[in-house]
């Protein structure tokens, strides 16, 4: 039988892209869209590139519609309101899938400090599984709410998490430095996000530690690594519409080679399906992962300096988004975790 499935806040691109990939899913049936903004506005009104996939209206949310149409509920709600839905549809009996900030930490208090917002259900805070698959799908397998990771913690966590777990580098010093497309700042125009700042150029932003996903990829780093973990983070803007690029830089913790490296990422994600490791001398480009749930990873050694580094690539609207809420969403349900999203990369 198909999973029906509910989507709240589907105007925004994760709601999009929850949508283009959801459609020809051969186990799900979209039964419920809602977008305040736009109700009562056909989907393909808003997003003509889905015609002839729907004929689904947009919504207000109302819980009551919400419970009768629908099983599973993906929240692509912005930080801030998906703690307003998220009770109500698990008091229901719902599962429920967040791709909000809102209960991917461990504590009400980082939250707020991060995302300058209060949290209104904080008894909910430790209550959701982290959606990570490749390194929390036991924990996935069974539960009835799921935090989708943030779009930078995904490409970096998967980048470093085999060093870290094998105790191959160091837990000091680590930097990060991502790069990031412009839909990674939504949907609704802003003065540093629209055609004419980003076009032709490329800026750091939120510099220095302040980035709200730098406690995210800090506290599920120390539980990987075992240890408490403080990260140098940045983030970039690149003129781009779609995809993030991680290059994370570590002290190696003994002696080590590019041939053990490869063959330890190799390993650890032998049976992780989106999960590529690039051969030797090869590295990621945001292009060959763009539009699919992939991830490439690639692998360097500075002898020079002592440092492993790492490079992630990854399209941030879907492995980074929208793609692994669906990819958790079949861990949920008991489905092939890639079902349905067997979809390459858009080259060129």
């Amino acid at each position: 039988m198909s999973v029906r499935v509910g989507i709240i806040g589907a105007s925004g691109y994760t709601g999009a892209e929850l949508m283009r990939m959801a459609l020809p899913h051969p186990q799900i049936e979209i039964t419920y869209v809602t977008a305040n903004q736009y109700k009562d506005t056909k989907v393909t009104g808003l997003y003509p590139h889905l015609t002839g996939m729907t004929e689904l209206v947009f919504e207000a949310y109302d819980l009551e519609a919400a419970g009768k149409k629908a099983d599973v509920f993906f929240l692509a709600l912005p930080h801030g309101k998906a703690m307003e839905v998220a009770p109500e549809l698990l008091a229901a009996g719902f599962k429920v899938i967040d791709l909000s900030g809102d209960f991917r930490l461990s504590e009400a208090s980082v939250y707020e400090a991060w995302y300058k917002t209060k949290h209104t259900n904080p008894e909910l805070i430790g209550e959701a599984v982290y959606g990570l698959p490749e390194l929390f799908e036991e924990k996935i397998e069974g539960a009835k709410f799921v935090s989708n990771p943030g779009c930078y913690p995904t490409g970096a966590l998967l980048a470093l998490a085999p060093l870290l777990k094998e105790k191959m580098v160091k837990t000091s010093g680590v930097i990060i430095d991502s790069l990031s497309g412009a839909s990674g700042a939504g949907r609704d125009p802003k003065p540093g996000t629209h055609f004419c700042r980003v076009e032709g150029s490329l800026t750091a932003y939120k510099v220095g530690g302040v980035h709200q996903h730098t406690p995210e990829i800090e506290q599920y780093l120390t539980e990987i690594a075992g240890a408490p973990m403080t990260v140098s983070f940045t983030p970039h803007l690149m003129p781009v519409s779609r995809g993030i690029l991680t290059t994370t830089y570590a002290d190696a913790g003994g002696p080590v080679t590019l041939d053990a490296l490869l063959e330890l990422y190799n390993s650890f994600y032998r049976d992780k399906p989106f999960v590529h490791i690039l051969p030797k001398g090869q590295y990621p480009e945001t292009k060959n992962v763009a539009g699919s749930n992939y991830c490439h990873i690639g692998l360097a050694h500075d002898e020079r300096t002592g440092k492993v580094i790492v490079i992630s690539a990854i399209d941030n609207l879907v492995k980074g988004a929208s793609g692994q809420a669906i990819q958790n969403m079949n861990i949920l349900m008991g489905l092939e975790q890639d079902m349905g999203l067997r979809h390459v990369g858009l080259m060129p």
